[in-house]
């Protein structure tokens, strides 16, 4: 039989020893070894353990290897793929240099989203018939709803062409789930997200601050709106979670004073975190566990970092691990940032520093010099522990935050009038920038500088329709590199058919 991966963990029996996550610190339960089946959700300790399971893969966006933020980064014209060499990560190369088919495609890019709606499916089938309070109840299908919308938003996005699947598979129509049209992804997206607002919190205590929020689901939810061309829809949620420009949101959002303060470790779920990815330097990953989604680092940081590092003694070079020297920075997106405040806090220039004899380190392939400084590794933050250090780094990521917010908001108002104004000075102020005209060149040009290299830059891309025009000289080809081809796997012995004009 063959191995179709939007069919993994449906069975009668679903094996969780995966449940370990990168959310551990903040979600309080590892129930290693035991077995999810038809007669499991007998009680609240189990779905919360169901719930623990859906949530695992946010780390899909900076966990493992094949990661969102360094794959999308990769093709971007801010990056290249980088690495070792061409063939090192086929799939990252030939997405950064657009000569990806069905066969180079990662497939966990694929799988592992449909596990976590998989896991969504499952427990959002269960939960009535739990034993547990009633809004506690409520409040864990809403978590398990805007998780299933999170996870068929990134595939809509990458593949555009996927099956809406919203109950959990049988051996009978396992084989036969069609792709549905994208308009309808959209919708049950958009559904499932209006289905769980108001059952969220709108803040958390300190020990859940890795779980979602009103104010998360509704980030989630005016993003969705944009995507899906309902600008006045979006705007409305995205305005509700933004409040006053520059001001505290009724969230309690509100943008960090410190640009640089973002990129700290220590500094998790802070006052512009919207939705976030937790990380910890104290889960012992190890090789053996690496991609599995056992692993709780954050592997952006090691893949981003230079190849050999190392400085003179008395050098005033930053004191940094060695990295495998992947997404280096375009000189393209170099010439834009430079003198930008945000410069420093985004790229790290090593090639002036081996210049000056402060650092030297080995080029890695397409090296430019420049490296992304948002998430490199620091040699304070090498685990202590046990486990293998370079997978053991404790940065969280972002999937939203309010910048971010800010400006999809301007966008969504047709980069025109006072307040598209005010969410753009608001993000320029902050890093002490005089304010320009509001215009959508203008909305485009702040969020490749406050956003860069945190994965958005791609899919900015494509929205905009500007893609084919910045990514030609890549290979880049318009009505096909939009988005991903299905992996191969996932074609044999199913209904699904290929994206339009892979092979």
């Amino acid at each position: 039989m063959k191995n179709v991966k939007i069919k993994f963990l449906v069975l009668a029996g679903i094996v969780v020893s995966t449940i370990v996550s990168c959310n551990k610190d903040y979600l309080e339960l590892t129930p290693e070894g035991q077995v999810l089946s038809a007669n499991y959700y007998s009680n609240q300790e189990e779905a919360y353990a169901g719930l623990i399971a859906v949530y695992d893969i946010l780390r899909k966006n900076s966990g493992g290897f094949e990661n969102m933020i360094t794959m999308m980064n990769a093709g971007s014209d801010d990056h290249v793929a980088g690495g070792g060499g061409a063939t090192d990560g086929i799939g990252i190369q030939s997405f950064s240099n657009y000569t990806q088919s069905g066969t180079t495609i990662p497939a966990s890019f694929w799988s592992d989203h449909y596990q976590g709606i998989t896991r969504a499916n499952i427990l959002i089938s269960r939960l009535p018939d739990v034993p547990m309070d009633g809004n506690l109840k409520l409040r864990y299908m809403a978590e398990a709803k805007t998780l299933r919308a999170l996870y068929y938003f990134n595939l809509v996005r990458m593949f555009k062409n996927v099956p809406l699947i919203l109950e959990q598979l049988t051996p009978g129509n396992m084989y036969s789930q069609p792709q549905a049209n994208p308009s309808d992804v959209y919708a049950q997206i958009e559904a499932d997200l209006l289905a769980s607002i108001n059952d969220l919190p709108a803040t958390l205590p300190n020990s859940e601050l890795a779980r979602l929020t009103k104010g998360a689901a509704k980030a989630l939810l005016g993003k969705v709106y944009l995507y899906d061309g309902k600008n006045a829809l979006a705007a409305a949620q995205l305005a509700d979670v933004n409040g006053t420009p520059g001001g505290t949101s009724q969230y309690g959002y509100q943008l960090l004073s410190n640009f640089s303060d973002l990129w700290v470790p220590a500094n998790k779920f802070n006052s512009e975190s919207i939705l976030e990815v937790a990380h910890t330097s104290a889960g012992n990953s190890y090789w053996g566990i690496w991609g599995s989604g056992r692993d709780e680092g954050n592997t952006v940081n090691v893949m981003v970092g230079p190849r050999g590092y190392s400085r003179p003694t008395g050098s005033s070079a930053p004191d940094l691990p060695s990295g495998w020297s992947f997404n280096v920075i375009t000189q393209d997106l170099y010439n834009v940032m430079n003198g930008d405040p945000r410069f420093s806090s985004t790229i790290f220039d090593l090639r002036a520093l081996k210049l000056a004899g402060q650092a030297d380190y080995i080029a890695g392939y397409e090296d430019t010099g420049y490296f992304l400084a948002k998430f490199l590794p620091k040699q304070s933050d090498v685990t202590t522990g046990q486990g293998d250090a370079v997978l053991n780094y404790k940065q969280d990521t972002y999937v939203i935050r309010l910048a971010d917010t800010y400006l999809l908001e301007a966008e969504a108002l047709g980069g025109t009038g006072s307040r598209a104004q005010a969410l753009l000075d608001a993000v320029r102020a902050r890093v002490g920038l005089a304010p320009v005209p509001v215009s959508m060149d203008a909305i485009k040009l702040e969020r490749r500088k406050e956003l860069a290299g945190e994965g958005h830059r791609f899919f900015d891309l494509v929205r905009w329709g500007d893609a084919a025009s910045k990514l030609a000289s890549r290979g880049f080809v318009s009505g096909k590199h939009e988005i991903f081809p299905i992996p191969y796997t996932e074609l044999q012995n199913t209904l699904l058919v290929q994206n339009p004009n892979y092979n």
